[in-house]
């Protein structure tokens, strides 16, 4: 009978917990979300309550109404009511097993439209009074909701970018990659994430992730890619990025020109491996010099000796010439070691350093030099038949013919005068042939905009061709 009693109680106090949920809710539903709050929140306290899902997903339908509330007369009794709605919906998955009987219901509300617009709203409204951390939660947690939602982790991402959460940003940003977004600024954004981190490896990755598929044909990610190479002294790796973006687009004259620049630099990285060869060079021909010299001096105090021995035979009192044997045998001896020395060193710096394959090395890479540079002025000109108006190209080719001079003019400064006059006139003919063809490219230039630089040129290669006419040169093109 005690039995009978005991149940009938348990049941009477179900009837009320449940009449204290359905009050709750009804309220919701009759739009008096005031009180509804103030109802799930009492009942929340309750122990007997807050252990039942049914009583979780009354509070997160509550909250998720105050949250979405378009009247704007309750959306403000919680701030964070999207949130409370979302983590009383997964509290409801908790307290009994996958949600007991409200699981359908609980997991339709953890991944439904209006849950997610919720807590992009409140993350927008965060967002504007610059609450970056909390916009961030707000909205990653919208990413929840929906997966595979682009709009969510976009946004995440530019509000963790502003709390200066540049880890958050970056997760936030390979989401909204991840999910499909095509948008260039994100692609870009974390390019320059990677690369201030000096990973230009993921940068690179990123960066063919997007041209490859997502956005192949655009030019300011393509210019960051051969920007990226050039930055890390990876310039062939630039020279073919911007091959492949020429093939593409032919007709754009900036690209052709920058090719060329390319291969303009990509010759000056033979200049200190030729110096280096040539320093070999000069310190193992002065070595051969010094060894000459000394093996001269021994002849000289040979003959010395010699010549003043036979005077000492006809002059054996004489303390002079005994002094000056005395001498140039101590100045013999030095030399003698001298020699030794030097012999000894040229022939570890030969083993060291082959002076026949240096010069063979010599040849090579100035031949090379020649074939970067011959490409670079190819650039160049095919650059001016697309745009005959490119200030780029007119300048860069008459910097490439005045160079060219320069370097003919020092074969002849460096010549002696038995060498001058043989081929000297003529070597200067060739050189005085270059600055002439240089000038007119520098002066359709200056047509185009006028530069300090350029203006320089003009007036210091006009004074340098004027000098070649007083000497009445022959000019050869």
């Amino acid at each position: 009978m005690k039995k009978i009693l005991l149940s009938t109680a348990a049941l009477c106090m179900t009837a009320v917990f449940a009449e204290a949920q359905n009050a709750a809710y009804m309220q919701m539903q009759n739009g008096v979300l005031d009180k509804a709050k103030t109802s799930i929140d009492k009942d929340m306290l309750d122990p007997k309550i807050n252990t039942k899902s049914k009583t979780w997903y009354y509070k997160g339908q509550i909250y998720e109404a105050i949250a979405v509330d378009g009247t704007g007369v309750y959306s403000k009794l919680d701030s964070n009511a999207a949130l409370v709605a979302y983590e009383s919906y997964k509290k409801g998955m908790e307290v009994e097993p996958n949600g007991g009987k409200l699981s359908k219901e609980l997991t339709e509300a953890l991944t439904s439209q209006k849950l997610y617009q919720a807590l992009m709203n409140q993350g927008a409204m965060k967002y504007q009074v610059k609450n970056f951390e909390g916009a961030y939660k707000m909205m990653s947690l919208a990413g929840n909701v929906m997966p595979k939602d682009t709009v969510s982790p976009l946004y995440s991402a530019i509000s963790a970018q502003q709390g200066n959460n540049l880890e958050n940003a970056k997760t936030q940003f390979l989401k909204y990659v991840d999910n499909g977004g095509k948008d260039a600024s994100v692609f870009y954004s974390l390019v320059v994430m990677y690369k201030n981190e000096k990973n230009y490896d993921k940068a690179l990755g990123i960066l063919d992730r997007a041209l490859t598929t997502v956005l192949p044909n655009n030019k300011d990610l393509q210019a960051e890619k051969v920007s990226i190479f050039l930055s890390t002294n990876r310039a062939d790796d630039a020279i073919a990025s911007l091959k492949s973006i020429i093939e593409k687009d032919p007709s754009n004259a900036t690209n052709i020109v920058n090719l060329g620049i390319l291969y303009d630099n990509k010759s000056g990285q033979f200049d200190d491996k030729i110096k280096k060869l040539n320093d070999s060079k000069k310190k193992s021909d002065n070595m051969a010099k010094s060894l000459k010299e000394e093996k001269e001096k021994i002849e000289i105090f040979g003959s010395e000796i010699k010549r003043l021995a036979d005077r000492q035979k006809k002059e054996p009192k004489n303390a002079d010439v005994k002094r000056q044997i005395a001498e140039n045998t101590k100045r013999l001896a030095e030399s003698k070691l001298v020699v030794d020395s030097l012999t000894k060193q040229s022939a570890q710096y030969a083993l060291e350093n082959n002076p026949a394959e240096n010069e063979s090395k010599i040849v090579e890479l100035k031949k090379q030099k020649g074939e970067q540079l011959e490409m670079a002025k190819e650039m160049y000109e095919k650059a001016l038949k697309t745009d005959p108006k490119s200030y780029d190209a007119l300048f860069n080719l008459g910097v490439f013919y005045y160079n060219e001079a320069v370097g003919i003019k020092g074969l002849v400064d460096a010549m002696d005068m038995k060498e001058y006059q043989t081929k000297g006139k003529e070597v200067e003919g060739r050189a005085c042939g270059r600055f002439k063809k240089a000038l007119p490219y520098f002066e359709q230039a200056k047509l185009i905009k006028e530069e300090a630089d350029l203006t320089n040129n003009i007036t210091n290669l006009t004074g340098i061709i004027k000098q070649f006419e007083e000497r009445k040169t022959l000019c050869i093109d």
